[in-house]
């Protein structure tokens, strides 16, 4: 049976307008405009220059001092200038290992933003399911309210010839007061899901198409999620590569107890006034090498690289301790997404069975086999099952973005395509 043939012309999941929002749309949107987004991104560039300042300790510096003042002692109005150069010839190990510290940085910031955009992503998803909820939600309130509308003109008419009771009448009248508060709260809703969807979307919504293509990096099963997450997580690299910072930075610490040498070279020259005149004095140039040892720290060193090795060990067991995280939200995920599928299933199976059970009971009251409360009784199990298969199929589509997530593969890409479950995952 069609779609359309379950809805039977209700038009609460209807054909969608013509320039309805799509998901790909809304994601889109949040990419231009999320502020969030924004942040982490400019955050990342920011830690981008670490690496570079980290290399510059290890490259030669030029600097230019000059000075000038007065002296009522004999020399009077003076000044010098000096250019001094350094050149770093042996660091013991302190530039190579802050550069590789701060470039784990990097690479643990990166995925950061990973994580970031797919928070996001997973509210454009939410807002986007919940919206098309309340939309839908409001739709059928509306069509509910029209056709009891009908049905209680039907019944007076039916009172007015002796064929029906007042009863009859009044049962309906009460039924349409309670679609009507039901349409109050559907609209409550609906006005903070577009609330909700500005927030993260940046954008006024419209009317939003409700055929979603199901993402193509959905795992086949739970191994292949698993798997999955193991080499695609954001969270757990984001931990991997704060396990290589820490690595880097025990030997930064012992660095500092290593020797040093630095090539250094100044040039000078100055002038004093002698009588309204001024007179040079001669230049003076130096070059020469410093060699650094360091003798006793007053264990200050050795603190320092007990403190290194103690965050390494914490950031080891962090590790551990996001992997069981991961493999818990996976797990969840997993299990959550498949009972919404079921839901779905079940709900469409029973929105199919409400539509033939209300068309029997309409063609039986007309030859009066049925009563208005039977009517009444079918035409709310109708309703309920639209409400609860337009909640399942939203539950679906968030369930698949909570799935996406775990796995590390919730980006702007993910519901480009539909190639659900073909186990096509990145590592």
């Amino acid at each position: 049976m069609t779609r359309a043939a379950l809805l039977g012309g209700a038009a609460l999941l209807g054909a969608a307008p013509a320039q309805a929002d799509s998901l790909r749309d809304a994601i889109a949107a949040a990419y231009a405009t999320n502020p969030t987004l924004a942040e982490a991104q400019a955050r990342q560039e920011a830690l981008e220059e670490a690496p570079e300042q980290a290399r510059a300790e290890g490259r030669p510096s030029l600097s230019a001092v000059a000075g000038a003042g007065y002296d009522d002692l004999g020399r009077g109005s003076a000044g010098s200038a000096d250019l001094q150069a350094a050149m770093p010839i042996w660091t013991g190990g302190r530039v190579s290992s802050a550069v590789r510290a701060s470039s784990a940085d990097v690479a643990a910031g990166a995925q950061v933003v990973r994580d970031n955009e797919a928070a996001v992503l997973e509210r454009v998803v939410a807002a986007y399911a919940d919206l098309l909820f309340a939309q839908e939600a409001v739709e059928v309130a509306r069509i509910g309210i029209e056709r009891l509308d009908r049905q209680i003109g039907e019944a007076q008419s039916r009172f007015d010839l002796g064929e029906a009771t007042r009863t009859d009448v009044a049962q309906l009248q009460a039924q349409r007061s309670s679609v009507v508060a039901n349409l109050a709260d559907a609209e409550a809703a609906l006005a903070s899901a577009r609330a909700a969807y500005r927030a993260v979307v940046g954008e006024e919504p419209g009317a939003l198409e409700d055929e979603v293509p199901p993402p193509g990096m959905l795992p086949a099963d739970l191994a292949d999620a698993r798997a999955a997450a193991e080499l695609a997580n954001p969270r757990l690299l984001e931990r991997l590569r704060i396990v290589d910072a820490s690595r880097a930075r025990i030997d930064r610490a012992r660095a500092d107890g290593a020797p040093s040498i630095e090539l250094a070279g100044a040039y000078g020259r100055g002038v004093e006034d002698a009588g309204g005149s001024l007179r040079d004095y001669d230049s003076a140039a130096s070059v020469g090498v410093t060699l650094r040892i360091p003798l006793l720290t007053g264990g200050l060193v050795a603190s320092r690289v007990r403190e290194a090795e103690a965050t390494a060990r914490a950031d080891r067991y962090a590790v551990q301790a996001e992997l069981r995280e991961t493999m818990r939200s996976v797990e969840t995920a997993w299990a959550t997404l498949q009972a919404a599928k079921q839901r779905e299933t079940a709900s469409r199976d029973g929105l199919e069975a409400a539509q033939i059970a209300l068309d029997g009971v309409r063609a039986e009251y007309e030859f009066g086999l049925r009563s208005t409360i039977d009517i009444l009784l079918a035409e709310q199990s109708y309703r309920s099952a639209q409400l609860a298969l337009a909640r399942a199929r939203s539950d679906v589509l968030m369930a698949q973005a909570a799935l996406l997530r775990a796995t590390g593969h919730l980006d702007r890409a993910a519901f480009l395509d539909g190639r659900e479950g073909d186990g096509t995952v990145a590592g």
